[in-house]
C-alpha cells in the first residue's frame, strides 16, 4: 500500500496555499519548528499522522500561475537561499494546477483579472466529472493512498435556496436538474471530493462549500468532512475571552470589532453580498457563549498597503458589580496566511487519520479550528478544544 497522501487545495496559487506547502517543507527540511500546530505537540506524539514529507501537493486554481515569492518572504525565514528553495518547490506544483471550472465567468471570477487558466461549462455534471477525472488523475500519478481536498478560494456570497442543499436527495436534484443558478463554484469541488472518496474540508465561510446535503454524503461515501471558516484571530480571542465574562457573571453590554487586511480575501470581502457570509460566521459567536445577545457589531474593511497582514481592533463594553460600567481593548495583529497554515496542516493530518480508521461523517473533535463548527453547538475555545483532547487520549499507542 502506497504511504504517500494527496492534498489537494482549492485556490492553489493563493497566498493561504503557498505558505502552506512552504510550511510543510519547512518542516520536512528542518527549517523551521512547527510552532503553532497541534499534531506535533507532545499529547499527540502516540498518533501515526503522515509525515511531512509524505504529502504530495497539487490542486485548482483560475490562473495560471502567480508570484510565491513574496507570500514566503512576508514570513519569518530570514535566510534567502531557504526562501527561494521553497519558492521553487511551490512554483514548481503551482505550475501543474488543474484548471478551475467556472460556470458563470462574471460570478465565479469577480475581483480577479487573469482568466486563463479555466474550465468553463454550462453542465453541472460535466463539471463534476471534470474534477473526478482530475482527482483520479493525482491519484494514479502519484500513486497515493489516500486524499483530501481543502477549500481554501475566497469568500462567495451566500447561496441561493439553501434548503435545496439539506439532502443528499436533494443534491442529486441540483446536478442532475442542471440547476446552475442555485449553485456556488465551492459545491462543485466538495461534492466531487466527497463522491470520490476524499476527505473534505471548508476553510471559508462559503456556504456553497459545505451543507446537510454534503455531510449526508460523506456517510454515504464513508469520508470525513469538516468546516466551517478557520478560526485564526480575532474570532479565536473572543472564543477565549467571552467564556471569561460568563464565568464572572459579568454583563457584557456591547462588543465591537473592526477588521483591516489588504490580501485578495480583504479585496474580495468588500463586496457586500462575499462580506455577509463572513460577518454572519463571525458575529454569531458571542449569543452562543454569553447566552443573550449584547450590542455587536464586526466590521471588515480592505486596505491594501497590508498586503498578507491583518489587525483587529476590539471594543467590549460591560457592566459589573454595583451596576458599575467598565471597557476592555484588544488589538491582535498578524500575518494572515501564517496564522491559518498551522491549522491546514493539521486539520489535513487528522483528515488524513480519519481516512485510515474509516471515520466517516463531521468531524466534531475539530470544533475549535473553525468559527462555525458543523455538529458542535460549544463555541467556548476551552471546551471545544477538550472535544480533540478526547478524542487524542482515546486513539492507543
Amino acid at each position: 500500500m502506497a504511504n504517500k497522501r494527496g492534498l489537494l487545495f482549492i485556490g492553489l496559487c493563493g497566498h493561504l496555499s503557498t505558505v502552506t506547502m512552504a510550511g510543510a517543507m519547512a518542516i520536512a527540511n528542518e527549517i523551521c519548528p512547527p510552532t503553532g500546530m497541534i499534531s506535533t505537540s507532545e499529547e499527540c506524539s502516540h498518533i501515526p499522522f503522515t509525515d511531512f514529507d509524505d504529502i504530495v501537493f497539487g490542486g485548482w486554481d483560475i490562473r495560471s500561475g502567480r508570484d510565491a515569492f513574496s507570500p514566503i518572504k512576508d514570513t519569518g525565514i530570514e535566510d534567502i537561499e531557504q526562501l527561494y528553495l521553497l519558492t521553487d518547490s511551490v512554483k514548481s506544483i503551482q505550475k501543474q494546477s488543474f484548471p478551475g471550472v467556472i460556470l458563470n465567468a462574471g460570478e465565479a471570477i469577480s475581483g480577479i483579472s487573469e482568466q486563463s487558466h479555466v474550465v468553463k461549462t454550462g453542465s453541472l455534471t460535466e463539471a463534476v466529472e471534470k474534477i473526478h477525472y482530475d482527482i483520479v488523475r493525482f491519484r494514479e500519478e502519484n500513486d497515493l493512498a489516500q486524499i483530501v481536498v481543502i477549500n481554501l478560494t475566497s469568500t462567495e456570497p451566500p447561496v441561493k435556496d439553501a434548503c435545496l442543499f439539506d439532502t443528499a436527495k436533494g443534491i442529486s436534484s441540483i446536478i442532475k436538474k442542471n440547476m446552475t443558478e442555485c449553485i456556488r463554484p465551492s459545491f462543485l469541488y466538495a461534492y466531487a471530493a466527497i463522491t470520490s472518496g476524499c476527505g473534505y474540508i471548508n476553510f471559508t465561510p462559503s456556504e456553497g462549500g459545505f451543507s446537510h446535503g454534503l455531510v449526508e454524503l460523506a456517510r454515504q461515501y464513508g469520508v470525513p468532512v469538516m468546516g466551517n471558516d478557520g478560526k485564526t484571530g480575532e474570532t479565536l480571542v473572543k472564543s477565549a475571552l467571552a467564556p471569561m465574562f460568563a464565568m464572572r457573571n459579568l454583563e457584557v453590554l456591547s462588543w465591537e470589532g473592526y477588521n483591516i487586511l489588504g490580501n485578495t480575501d480583504g479585496k474580495i470581502l468588500q463586496n457586500h453580498e462575499n462580506g455577509a457570509s463572513k460577518i454572519k460566521s463571525k458575529d454569531r459567536l458571542l449569543p452562543h457563549i454569553l447566552g443573550y445577545h449584547p450590542h455587536s457589531k464586526v466590521s471588515i474593511d480592505y486596505v491594501p498597503s497590508l498586503g498578507d497582514r491583518k489587525t483587529a481592533w476590539d471594543f467590549i463594553h460591560f457592566q459589573g458589580f454595583l451596576n458599575t460600567k467598565m471597557s476592555m481593548q484588544f488589538i491582535w495583529q498578524g500575518c494572515d496566511s501564517v496564522l491559518a497554515a498551522p491549522l491546514i496542516l493539521d486539520l489535513a493530518r487528522f483528515a488524513f487519520l480519519a481516512l485510515d480508521r474509516e471515520e466517516s461523517g463531521v468531524m466534531t473533535h475539530m470544533a475549535s479550528f473553525f468559527k462555525s463548527p458543523w455538529g458542535v453547538d460549544e463555541h467556548a475555545l476551552g471546551k471545544q478544544f477538550s472535544l480533540l483532547e478526547e478524542y487524542c487520549s482515546a486513539i492507543k499507542s
